[in-house]
């Protein structure tokens, strides 16, 4: 049945499918105009009656990775479910398999998308909120992770994900074949003089190979840290398809490795994999024994080749002792460079009172917050320079 007899004058259909492109945008699917100008083409060639066949028309235009799919059928349920004028079409044709299985915790994102206010708003409401975002903006900018709503938390997470960490390169000792490097490769220059006679004779080069820094972040998922640890697992998991070394850790009572589960593709399953790795999340803190397990587990693995180590933590340690500060000294000695992430620091009169701050803070390179977007982007301009290997002078920044 076509399209064309079953559409009302004003184009209620056009508009759905318009909308549900723009839901899916907003979930993180790329959906182009042109992806969509051939939806409207495509649902003139089908039973547009048909639930399932829509679905399968529309699934087959927008969805181009495997990793939607499950995202586009809980988009396709919740937006056609709530839209009034396609009721006629929403039969007890079921959905294809696949459609029916539980969603991911990406899907979360699908129901914020339908749920914003610019789905249904006017295009005059829209350019109010346009301009109402820049100064919104600045706001969020300054104010800490504890203190945001929800509506606040999922805004900055959407902006850490489009941050970009520029690639803070290391000489390595090796060579490599370079026009303008300063050191002569003999066995190249001799092999291309055999060519010739040795009547002419090519000089070629060598150059130094730099290569990214390796990342290892350490973060604290107790209690008093857990809203500011998921908040820069964001982080970490925008940086991680940049930077192809970066290790992840978190601890509490235990230290888990979650490295694997961070680098699953969309940013809410990998968090959801981190949840579930651990056993712990949001409850004691021992700093001493989290980091001996791993100085003698993953130090000798994770730490070459001039690792930068993030310890995201308030040092609130319950069992202070000198064991922590050995095993702080050893992961100074065994790193390039050692910047610990303290949301204590958001206090202007901050001071080093508590037992563990003073056993650790002796063992750091950078004493930098961790409460506010500001703090994260100081933070990537710190990493955006590296420092010399013997850089061990302790710099305090606050944001």
């Amino acid at each position: 049945m076509a399209i064309d007899h079953l559409a009302p004058p004003t184009g209620l259909i056009a508009d759905n499918v318009i909308g549900f492109a723009r839901a899916l945008r907003a979930a993180g699917i790329p959906v182009g105009p042109g992806a969509v100008i051939d939806a409207l083409q495509a649902l003139r060639l089908i039973e547009i009656g048909s639930r399932a066949d829509v679905f399968t028309t529309l699934e087959a235009i927008f969805v181009k990775r495997h990793e939607h799919a499950l995202i586009f059928a809980q988009a396709f349920d919740l937006f056609f479910r709530a839209a009034e004028d396609w009721k006629h079409m929403l039969d007890s044709v079921p959905l294809p398999d696949h459609a029916k299985k539980k969603p991911p915790p990406a899907s979360r994102r699908v129901q914020e998308a339908l749920s914003q206010p610019h789905m249904s708003e006017t295009p005059q409401a829209q350019e109010q909120e346009l301009r109402l975002s820049v100064s919104d903006r600045e706001v969020l900018q300054k104010k800490d992770f504890a203190q945001m709503s929800a509506a606040e938390i999922a805004q900055v997470t959407r902006a850490i994900a489009n941050m970009k960490l520029p690639q803070a390169e290391l000489r390595t000792r090796r060579y490599q074949p370079d026009a303008r490097g300063l050191r002569l490769d003999m066995r190249r220059t001799l092999r291309g003089s055999l060519r010739t006679g040795g009547d002419i004779i090519d000089i070629h080069r060598l150059g130094r190979i730099d290569k990214p820094a390796p990342i290892v972040a350490l973060l604290d998922i107790s209690g008093s840290m857990s809203e500011y640890t998921r908040l820069f697992l964001h982080f970490l998991h925008a940086i991680t398809d940049a930077r192809k070394r970066v290790s992840v850790f978190l601890f509490g009572t235990r230290l888990t490795n979650v490295t694997r589960a961070l680098r699953a593709r969309d940013p809410d399953e990998a968090l959801a994999s981190c949840s579930s790795a651990v056993e712990d999340w949001a409850g004691g803190t021992r700093i001493g024994t989290s980091l001996h397990t791993f100085n003698k587990l993953w130090g000798r693995r994770v730490l070459g080749q001039g690792a930068i180590v993030l310890l995201i933590s308030d040092g609130l340690e319950r069992e202070a002792d000198a064991k922590l500060a050995f095993e702080m000294d050893r992961l100074h000695r065994s790193c390039r460079r050692l910047i610990w992430l303290n949301p204590l620091l958001r206090y202007g009169g901050f001071e080093a009172k508590a037992q563990g701050i003073k056993m650790m803070l002796p063992h750091v390179d950078e004493f930098r917050p961790v409460h506010n977007l500001s703090s994260i982007e100081g933070l990537i301009a710190a990493l955006s320079s590296v420092p010399p290997p013997h850089h061990r002078s302790l710099i305090r920044s606050a944001a």
